[in-house]
């Protein structure tokens, strides 16, 4: 009995794991601002470029209160203003915009809304909601971050976006301002701060390159779905180097 006391008396308790601090509202709402308020104005150059491209303002303006996602929306617009088919058009647009059903798998799970809500929330999942989101350390953080993202960015993109078709005009040649650059720009700059490893690195630049070797060649939409094919190929590089590495590791260990 004396042993079993001394055993246990030894035995250290295991520490608890440290809780994940939970980010404060502000910087969750400031955060999200950013995002929103910094994407958000690029839907002047949506405008201008889709009213360049010959769409009637109220066109160009159903396409941003009803399609709301702006990598669809400018390949729509740039392909009928290079005289593609429009069925073509909409088509490349629509592939485009698929991979916002993936990031709708993930953010349903991470939000939890209820079915009821989900419809409403779907209109909201793009690019930018989705990093604000799965940035956030909890579902509270979470939740507020999409809602504050999504709801910032639809204001002032439809707003903007009205604000450019009806001052077009007074532009001039809208091709020569090249804004059709201006969203794919302001995601690259959200984009690039999070490439942190080298692996990620790779991967985006993978895609790039993919997208300028497939971009005169494949129909709208499709070197950038093309592009994705990037991430596993570089996953499955590394995991072969890793698996070759344990390998060698191994073998020295049963020569010795």
């Amino acid at each position: 009995m004396s042993e079993q006391t001394e055993i246990r008396s030894t035995e250290r308790p295991v520490p608890p794991e440290p809780a994940v601090p939970a980010k404060p509202d502000s910087a969750v709402i400031r955060d999200a601002l950013g995002v929103g308020v910094a994407v958000g104005l690029s839907g002047f150059a949506f405008g201008v470029t889709s009213a360049g491209a010959g769409l009637s303002l109220l066109q160009t303006c159903a396409l941003s209160l009803l399609v709301f996602t702006g990598a669809s929306q400018f390949a729509l617009v740039g392909a009928l203003a290079a005289g593609g088919n429009p069925l073509t058009a909409a088509a490349g647009a629509f592939f485009l915009g698929a991979r916002n059903a993936f990031y709708g798998l993930r953010l349903s799970a991470v939000l939890g809304y209820r079915a009821t809500v989900k419809p409403l929330a779907a209109h909201w999942v793009i690019d930018e909601t989705t990093a604000v989101t799965l940035a956030q350390p909890d579902r509270r953080s979470a939740r507020l971050g999409f809602t504050v993202t999504g709801l910032t960015l639809y204001a002032l993109w439809n707003l903007t976006t009205f604000v450019g078709a009806l001052g077009a005009g007074a532009l001039g040649d809208t091709d020569a301002w090249g804004l059709d650059a201006a969203s794919p720009a302001v995601f690259l700059a959200l984009l690039a701060p999070m490439l942190r490893t080298a692996v990620e690195r790779v991967a985006a630049g993978l895609a790039v390159v993919l997208v300028m070797v497939t971009l005169p060649l494949l129909p709208t939409g499709v070197p950038v779905l093309l592009s994705a094919l990037a991430a596993p190929a570089v996953l499955v590089v590394q995991g072969r180097r890793e698996r070759a590495t344990k390998n060698r590791t191994a073998t020295g260990e049963d020569r010795s």
